[in-house]
């Protein structure tokens, strides 16, 4: 089966660090584009980062850019947003996404809150 599964969330001071994991089971990463996603409590999901297959390109929602990192180490199946400097307005579940052949998979989520 396959499974994409986040991890890292927490709670966490304003200006804090936290570093999210998404870790894939039952397929390999290396040939997939993969999305970080946050939902906030009564907002829509919303799309923060993606990194492309090789890890060569990626792209940032706008609030995020200078703040968050995405990166991805195929050896070990995972993807990761490194996220800095942290704000009250980033406390949200974040999940990554895939799509392979036509399927859209989503992880459990994780819970990150900032707050003092």
């Amino acid at each position: 089966q396959l499974h994409l599964v986040e991890s890292g969330g927490g709670l966490v001071q304003p200006g804090g660090s936290l570093r999210l994991s998404c870790a894939a089971s039952g397929f390999t990463l290396d040939y997939y584009a993969i999305g970080w996603f946050r939902q906030a409590p009564g907002k829509e999901r919303e799309g923060v980062s993606c990194i492309s297959s090789s890890g060569d390109s990626t792209k940032y929602e706008e609030s995020v850019k200078g703040r968050f990192t995405i990166s991805r180490d195929n050896a070990k199946n995972t993807v990761y947003l490194q996220m800095n400097d942290l704000k009250p307005e980033d406390t949200a579940v974040y999940y990554c996404k895939l799509v392979r052949f036509g399927n859209v998979y989503w992880g459990q989520g994780t819970q990150v809150t900032v707050s003092p």
